[in-house]
Formats: C-alpha cells, structure tokens, sequence
C-alpha cells in the first residue's frame, strides 16, 4: 500500500470515507470466504495453532512464533511451523526451510525462524499442503502457522491474534479505507488477543520484547550492547511491516539514528547501502538474514525476544491441552499425551 493510503489509515478523513463502500465490500467477502469455508474443517492427526493478526503491518507474530517453539519443547512438544514463505519466490510445492536455505526461496520470516529455532519447517503459498507435508515427513505433534489467519483453508484449533500496541486497529475500517483485513468481529472468535509494545485491556495478554546486545552480521562472534552506543550516530534500516518501532527502540537507547525504511520483506542488494557516509549500520534480524553475502564490517543486527506475560503460557498451555484430549477422544492424536510433561 502507499505511504499516502496508509497514513489515512490511522484517522478518520475524507479519504476514509471516500473509501468506506470499498471497505464494506471488502469486509462482507471476507466473512463470506470465511463462512463458506469454516463449514468442512477435516480432523487432522496434530493440533494447529495458527498466530495472525486481522489488521495490515507488523505486529510480532514471528517473536511469538519463535517463543512457542521453545515454550512447546520445554514441556515435551516437539513442533514444526508452516508458512507462506513471504518475500521468496511463489512456490507451489512445500520447501523445507534450513539453516543454509536462501531468503529469496523460502522467505525471510520463514528463514529467521529456522536459525532461531532448528525446529522443521515447511513454506507454501498453500498452507494446507505444507501442513501435510510437515505431517508426513517430520516427527511433530504441534502445528504453528507463522501468519495464515485469513488463510480460511487451512484448519485450526487455536488461534492467536497478535496487536500492534500502538497503532491499534487504527481507524477500524476494512481495507481500503483502514487497516483491517477482517472486521473487529473477527475477535470475538479468536483464542487468545496478545498486545505488544502497550499495556493490554482486560480481555488481552500483554507481550514485551527484549534485546540488548547487537551481533556483527560478518563475525557474528562480535558482540556489541547497545547501552556503549549511546550518542554514536549509526544507520539504521529497517524492512519490516512497521519500521517506527525498530527506530525508536534504537533512538530510545540514545543513539543518534538516520532512518532508512524499507518495504515489508525488501529484498535487498548491495546498493541499498551506498550511504553518503562509513557509518554503523543497524538492522532487525529479519533484514539480516538477507545481506549476509554482501554485508562487511559495518554491518549489525539486533535479536530480540518475544517474553509474553506469564498468564499468556499458562492459559495457552491448558487451552493446548484441551484441544489434545478432543483429539485423543475422537481417535486422531500421533502421540500419546503421557509423553509429555503432565504437569504445568
């Protein structure tokens, strides 16, 4: 979307109202695709959690995608994520994501996933086929779908939707006249509401992110805290759904930032880069994983960690565990659930 159409996104103005038969053509098709396929979601043998958001722009559905993978494997899960594969080329077949795997293939988000994680890995513009293919191939017995909540083909068992804190649903208009992709509606069917970068209301769950030392993208044994940057003047760039965030964190931490945003899920070259000057160059971990064969020495990106409130694991772990017992009950679990951690 343009820089024009977005910024009306966050008020109420002319432009929005212009737009709202748009918007309301947009919302009915989308509940009508909704409906007509929610009526035949076959049993499937593992449960799918799928983690979305119903509104344009980042929201830190990866942070939290990575935080279930290792949340899920502390208490004996062994799971496996399924995606579309953003920012790679338009596969028809699943590709398994590796550690080596290029991002112009399988995606950016997918490829930070697996260096994160090490967990399997399956991206496919159909997310249904990459599911069987995770089944079929890969011990898992946990489902994560890193995006796919208005990819109404694929079944689900919980669903997590992932807010922008800040930004909210803005002027809670369907696209194009705001941000929605489903109307506000859409949450009163989802699991579980988990707020980032704001305190959450009494219905939602509120997750923090955390990252403080930088990694050199060239010698990844450099490592460097951002606190001995302060007032140092760096180049930051970010391609991500909402560059503002990544910005301020850096501004926040006192150092002297020209900004230098990209689309969501650019895919970058060499002379992205050709800045007027041999400044630090800071980027998310996302950007990262896209330069590493032209990057040098100037070159840094910032991990950060997803840390949901404690409530959130709780509840989510219990809701997991429910969904299981309707899978045993119906005859359709892998894995017999005494082998994994019985206890909370």
């Amino acid at each position: 979307m343009s820089d024009f159409l977005t910024q009306h996104w966050y008020r109420n103005g002319p432009v929005a109202f212009f737009l709202l038969p748009l918007s309301w053509l947009f919302c009915r098709v989308a509940g009508w695709r909704r409906r007509r396929t929610k009526a035949a979601t076959p049993s499937r043998p593992a449960p799918i959690v799928v983690v979305g958001n119903i509104s344009v722009g980042g929201t830190g559905k990866t942070p939290m995608v990575i935080w279930l993978v290792e949340y899920l494997r502390v208490h004996g899960y062994h799971p496996g994520v399924v995606s579309r594969g953003y920012g790679g080329e338009s596969r028809q077949q699943p590709i398994a994501v590796e550690n080596r795997s290029d991002a112009r293939v399988v995606g950016d988000e997918a490829l930070l996933i697996a260096r994160r994680t090490g967990c399997p890995i399956r991206v496919c513009r159909d997310r249904v086929a990459a599911v069987e293919a995770l089944l079929a191939e890969e011990d898992v017995d946990v489902i994560i779908s890193d995006d796919g909540m208005q990819h109404y083909r694929m079944p689900r068992d919980i669903e997590i939707c992932m807010i922008d804190g800040a930004r909210r649903f803005g002027n809670e208009l369907c696209l194009p006249a705001g941000p929605l992709r489903e109307p506000l509606s859409r949450l009163d069917e989802v699991d579980f509401r988990v707020v980032t970068g704001s305190l959450a209301d009494d219905d939602e769950y509120a997750m923090e992110f955390s990252g403080e030392e930088l990694i050199n993208l060239r010698s990844p044994a450099r490592r460097m805290y951002l606190s001995a940057l302060e007032g140092v003047h760096v180049n930051a760039v970010a391609g991500i759904g909402n560059p503002a965030r990544f910005f301020f964190r850096l501004e926040s931490a006192g150092l002297q930032v020209a900004r230098h945003a990209f689309p969501d899920h650019h895919a970058y070259e060499k002379e992205d880069f050709a800045f007027d000057n041999d400044r630090m160059i800071v980027m998310t971990e996302k950007d990262a994983v896209k330069c590493g064969v032209f990057a040098d020495e100037r070159f840094w990106y910032l991990p950060v960690v997803a840390r949901p409130d404690p409530a959130f694991a709780l509840d989510f772990l219990n809701r997991l565990k429910e969904v299981e017992r309707g899978q045993e009950a119906a005859g359709n679990s892998r894995v017999p659930g005494d082998e994994r951690a019985a206890d909370l």
